[in-house]
């Protein structure tokens, strides 16, 4: 219907009119409101999980560098290990054949000292 077809309205059938109109107007400009504000959460939560995503990367990595120098320090403290066990017999030898060396000179000195002893009684 045209303006020129339509029956007028009364002033307070107009006035209702305007305030239903204004009724719909708050309604949608709220509803705008809350997309807006629901389109700027997902877009914070899309950042926020693009930023974790991107933390749980970066750790990944981290713990992967690590684990690796952990099992480079590994191996070289068994290599350690074994080269110290290696000196350590090395050196329990060395202190048993030191150990008969003392032995055998203690008794060549006693000998000696023996025989000087023997050499001069009357």
């Amino acid at each position: 219907m045209s303006d020129v077809t339509k029956p007028r309205a009364s002033v307070p059938e107009a006035l209702q009119q305007w305030r239903e109109a204004e009724r719909a107007v708050a309604v949608a400009r709220r509803g705008k409101l809350a997309a807006q504000n629901a389109a700027a959460a997902a877009e914070e939560a899309v950042e926020a999980a693009t930023a974790t995503a991107d933390a749980a990367k970066t750790a990944l990595k981290a713990a992967t560098l690590a684990e690796t120098s952990a099992a480079k320090t590994a191996a070289a403290a068994r290599v350690l290990v074994e080269s110290t066990r290696v000196d350590l017999a090395d050196a329990d030898a060395e202190s048993a054949l030191a150990d008969v060396d003392e032995a055998e000179a203690h008794a060549r000195y006693r000998d000696a000292s023996d025989r000087a002893s023997e050499n001069q009684r009357p």
